[in-house]
């Protein structure tokens, strides 16, 4: 909605103040000073006082961690494309959701690494109650209650193909693939999911899981939908550590956005809200900071957004290299999230960035 105007526009006041002649210099005044009655650096000049004026905050309460799982036990396996990331045995993930919820992190979201064996083209292993995620759901959930759990309905870790969705010759089929991926819904929530995360992209998707949901009593389950995902460059060392890189046949443009997009990201926004999501996300982050900004100023939903592998692998590539503060760049993106309107923000640095705003506090 656009609002009448009913006064003089902002800032017209200031543009006529600066236009009129200056005000004479009083008796005695150095005359190398200008002559401004506005000083904009008058509120920087103290960190208290940027404290007061400070127009948005990143705290611990805006990050989720997303977290790889692996079969095993004891198992901390780093991932070279994501320095500082580890894909993790369920005990570890245990361990690790227990430091997440200590940290003041209000969720974590699972991505397996299912092993190449259970792989095949109809996505079986999605469907399975004792798959990895499974697994790990009903033991984090039974040490860390309190914790909440994100889950996500795609079939890509799944396929031998590395696609979201069920493959015909190079075709991705959008309605057979929502009914595997109701299912697989339905097989998180049994398991103790507690936001069902839809990232596959397929039209239609998220109406089906949520009447499914409702269907079978899992009526308080949350839907996140992928609303805005696009066809990214910044997935490469995600689909590293869920090992779909070497097996993925061809790529991902029929149904993930194009790039060059952003009217298309709230029609398909739009439709998610439309079909029953409680909150949307834009994906990849920082260099869709304005598809963010649109669809929370256009919707006013909670609108979360994802900091991708890619993002997180530059950052951590030039500091590790000296070229730039870790720390502080990492703490800049992420309030960048909530200058453009996230919510919270999925980011791989979430235990690094709550220990450090801890240590800032």
């Amino acid at each position: 909605m656009i609002w009448p105007l009913t006064s003089k526009p902002k800032f017209e006041s200031f543009r006529e103040e600066q236009a009129a002649p200056p005000a004479p210099a009083p008796a005695g005044a150095k005359q190398n000073r200008l002559d401004l009655s506005l000083r904009l650096r008058r509120n920087r000049k103290a960190e208290w006082s940027r404290r007061l004026v400070r127009e948005n905050t990143l705290s611990a309460a805006d990050l989720i961690w997303p977290i790889f799982l692996s079969e095993g036990e004891n198992l901390r396996e780093p991932i070279p494309s994501l320095p500082g990331v580890e894909r993790l045995s369920i005990d570890e993930a245990v361990r690790a959701a227990a430091e997440a919820a200590e940290l003041g992190i209000p969720a974590i979201a699972l991505f397996p690494n299912t092993d190449p064996a259970l792989r095949d083209e109809k996505a079986s292993e999605a469907l399975n109650p004792d798959n990895l995620v499974c697994r790990a759901l009903h033991a984090i959930k039974k040490e860390i209650p309190q914790l909440g759990l994100i889950t996500d309905v795609a079939l890509d870790p799944y396929t031998s193909h590395g696609h979201d969705g069920l493959l015909r010759g190079e075709e991705i089929l959008n309605d057979e693939t929502v009914i595997v991926l109701v299912e697989q819904a339905l097989n998180q929530a049994r398991a103790g999911a507690d936001i069902i995360a839809p990232s596959d992209m397929m039209d239609g998707r998220v109406g089906a899981i949520r009447a499914a949901l409702d269907a079978h009593g899992f009526e308080a389950v949350q839907i996140l939908s992928y609303a805005a995902k696009y066809a990214s460059a910044f997935y490469g060392p995600f689909r590293d550590a869920i090992g779909t890189n070497a097996i993925l046949v061809g790529d991902k443009r029929t149904y993930q956005m194009d790039p060059a997009n952003s009217d298309e990201a709230l029609r398909e926004v739009a439709q998610d809200i439309e079909e029953g999501a409680d909150i949307v996300m834009v994906k990849p982050g920082l260099p869709y900071l304005d598809v963010i900004f649109r669809v929370k100023d256009h919707f006013g939903l909670p609108t979360f957004a994802y900091q991708v592998s890619g993002e997180y692998a530059m950052i951590m590539a030039a500091a590790n290299n000296g070229w730039i503060d870790g720390d502080k760049a990492m703490l800049e993106s992420l309030l960048a999230f909530k200058r453009a309107g996230a919510d919270a923000v999925l980011t791989y640095f979430a235990p690094r960035a709550a220990k450090k705003l801890k240590e800032l506090a």
